[in-house]
């Protein structure tokens, strides 16, 4: 098919190289602009941009589509249908009308469980048993579109933000594919999403990371995971940062944010119920690093207490 293709992160990437592999003809990349990144705000271009270029793909690169001669430029280009995600960028409905069979979305939750920007990251803080990916027929809503595929994944218990990422990422780049192959063969139905059951997975904010040792030890152990890589759960010990990448529960029990355990196997620190076993961590300026080795240069006590922010303990 000659596609669109709309997308900006490597979850988006790895559809791109599916879609590319499969022999779709994709005229024309649309991605955010490079945004400048790391302390010497160099910019740097998405995931998509760099393997659009090693492919040799046209790449457009607008700040938003609102722009009338940006939308007939798409327009011009006759495509049978654009595919779009995780691009970032609000497509107007002129947009969404450019390419024959309007605009394919690779949405990564079971809609209509998680529409918006964080659902992977939803997913996880909530407890999710399970998530999947949805290619979804966009409409002027947020993920409100009808659905023309879906297909489920378990959520592991011991899943990430980062490793649920890249099984999404690899499932929803086979499942449009898939999709793509079954519209050329004709009509694909769409079915309607019901109302019943929709949430929003809002934006992640840096704030929300912040531990908060007065709530259970199983909600901050899946906000740990969901968090990481980005931004990463936070506390604070003596006013040093800290971001905890690991942790298991504990049996142990005690005052919220009270170390009661520091040794080669974790640091274990009560929750508001409950505890948790910290065993990867880093400090502020440091590495990652497993707990005996974190506090062989940062060692902590018995007794000490994590504070709620490197400013406010709890």
């Amino acid at each position: 098919m000659r596609l669109i293709f709309a997308g900006t992160p490597e979850f988006a990437a790895r559809a791109l190289a599916a879609l590319h592999a499969a022999g779709h003809e994709i005229v024309l990349v649309l991605t955010q602009p490079d945004r400048p990144t790391g302390r010497g705000m160099k910019l740097v271009p998405g995931a998509v941009k760099v393997l659009a270029q090693k492919l040799g793909l046209e790449v457009y690169q607008p700040a938003d589509l609102k722009d009338v001669e940006a939308q007939q430029r798409l327009r011009a280009l006759g495509a049978d249908a654009m595919v779009v995600a995780a691009y970032g960028l609000i497509l107007p409905e002129p947009v969404l009308a450019a390419a024959r069979m309007g605009a394919i979305n690779i949405h990564a939750s079971l809609l209509p469980r998680w529409r918006g920007a964080a659902p992977i990251q939803r997913a996880i803080l909530a407890g999710d048993a399970r998530t999947g990916i949805s290619i979804m027929q966009m409409d002027r809503g947020l993920d409100t579109g009808p659905v023309l595929a879906t297909e489920a994944i378990p959520i592991a218990t011991d899943d990430t933000g980062a490793s649920l990422h890249d099984k999404l990422a690899e499932l929803g780049a086979r499942l449009i594919v898939n999709a793509l192959a079954r519209i050329e063969r004709g009509p694909l139905h769409a079915k309607p999403q019901a109302e019943t059951g929709a949430s929003y997975a809002a934006k992640i904010v840096k704030a929300e990371a912040e531990i908060d040792w007065r709530e259970s030890a199983p909600v901050i152990e899946r906000k740990i995971r969901a968090f990481n890589p980005a931004p990463g759960a936070s506390t604070a010990i003596r006013g040093v940062a800290l971001k905890i990448w690991r942790a298991q529960p504990s049996s142990a029990t005690g005052a919220p944010g009270t170390i009661l355990e520091a040794g080669p196997d974790g640091i274990v620190i009560a929750c508001g119920s409950g505890a948790l076993r910290a065993q990867q961590l880093q400090r502020a300026g440091g590495k990652r690093l497993a707990a005996a080795q974190f506090l062989a240069g940062f060692p902590l006590a018995a007794g000490e207490r994590l504070e709620f922010s490197a400013k406010t303990t709890i």
